[in-house]
């Protein structure tokens, strides 16, 4: 009777094992079968805007070096560094014996030729009134009078070139402003030697800039030159002032350098309160506004392999890779460009693990 007893207790301890491993068995295949969700986005179109800051060069609006044309020496300086100078002002004085001798001697053969012109061209006039009654003057008296007019005129006009050659030679002993500026370098003095060639011609006698306005250049690497255009306003600081200062593109190359590979870029800045000094290096904040509306998603979207760059759409609860290529990064987002269209639902956190045809559960 005990015997029976034991065995029916140990039967019903087995049952309920088998039962518990059973049970325990259907939960850890149902724990299997509940996958975690993969998180997605539609894709939309965005236009992004960013801000690239540049080092910049000021320089004068315009900037003139001056040389003396012809060998000669100072003989007047009338300006001096800081100088602030109008167009066509008298700056220096030169001075040149032998220009001086030779426009004497223009000057004198000019009006001999004049005198010997009209003299000549007087004589055939009076020839050809008197021609006019017939048999009093020979057509071969005429002609002869007629052709020592023509010389003589060619004379003339020839003394009247070599004087006005010698005038401008003249000319340019007198060193006057080509426009409204200032003074920014002298090197030369009252007595120096100067002229086109030989020492005195190393360094120029004056340096002109218009500080009034300036030129304010910058050089756009070539990633960056599609998001700029002309009229775009942008601002710049320079370090000798806590002011920030605005300006607009006025010019753009239009071709990149070819050391460089940027394109140069140059806005017209008003400096009429003079807080703003040729040479200066100034820093750009360049507004890089897309021209037209681009595909946006988070850079976690976006997965960069060995086998490419691309993303990943969910079509009909699968995985299908689709190769892309980056364009600017700002802040978490990226552009990306590919054989995309709006609306399609991308993995928002994408990885190399998730395979093509992969189920995902959204």
């Amino acid at each position: 009777m005990k015997n029976k007893i034991l065995q029916a207790t140990m039967l019903f301890l087995v049952a309920i094992s088998l039962l518990s491993s059973c049970n325990s068995g259907k939960k850890e295949e149902a724990v299997a079968e509940i996958e975690p969700k993969t998180e997605t986005f539609l894709l939309q179109k965005e236009k992004l805007t960013t801000e690239l800051r540049m080092p910049a060069e000021l320089s004068g609006f315009q900037q003139v070096d001056l040389y003396a044309k012809v060998s000669s020496f100072v003989k007047l300086l009338k300006v001096d560094i800081g100088s602030k100078v109008t167009k066509g002002q008298l700056l220096i004085v030169l001075e040149a014996p032998e220009i001086s001798s030779q426009l004497a001697a223009a000057e004198s053969r000019l009006k001999s030729m004049e005198a010997i012109y009209n003299t000549s061209k007087s004589t055939y006039n009076r020839l050809y009134e008197t021609s006019k009654v017939e048999g009093t003057i020979s057509k071969n008296d005429l002609e002869m009078a007629n052709g020592k007019k023509n010389s003589d005129y060619a004379q003339y006009q020839a003394a009247v070139a070599s004087h006005k050659e010698v005038a401008i030679m003249r000319g340019y002993l007198e060193i006057r402003a080509p426009f409204n500026g200032i003074v920014t370098a002298r090197n030369v003095n009252l007595g120096a030697y100067v002229g086109p060639s030989g020492k005195g011609s190393d360094l120029p006698l004056l340096t002109i800039q218009e500080q009034t306005k300036l030129r304010l250049a910058v050089s756009i690497p070539e990633l960056y030159t599609g998001y700029l255009k002309q009229g775009d306003e942008m601002s710049f600081n320079v370090k000798s002032s806590p002011d920030t200062f605005k300006a607009k593109i006025q010019r753009m190359s239009g071709a990149l350098d070819l050391k460089l590979r940027s394109e140069r870029v140059e806005m017209d800045v008003n400096n009429t309160s003079g807080d703003l000094l040729p040479g200066m290096v100034a820093e750009v904040l360049l507004p890089l506004n897309a021209k037209d509306s681009t595909f946006v998603a988070p850079k976690t979207a976006v997965v960069s392999s060995a086998e490419g760059v691309y993303v990943i759409k969910v079509v009909n609860h699968k995985a299908t890779r689709i190769n892309v290529k980056k364009g600017r990064e700002i802040d978490d987002k990226i552009e990306i460009f590919g054989g995309l269209n709006a609306n399609d639902k991308l993995i928002k956190l994408a990885s190399e693990e998730i395979k093509e045809g992969d189920t995902v559960n959204e």
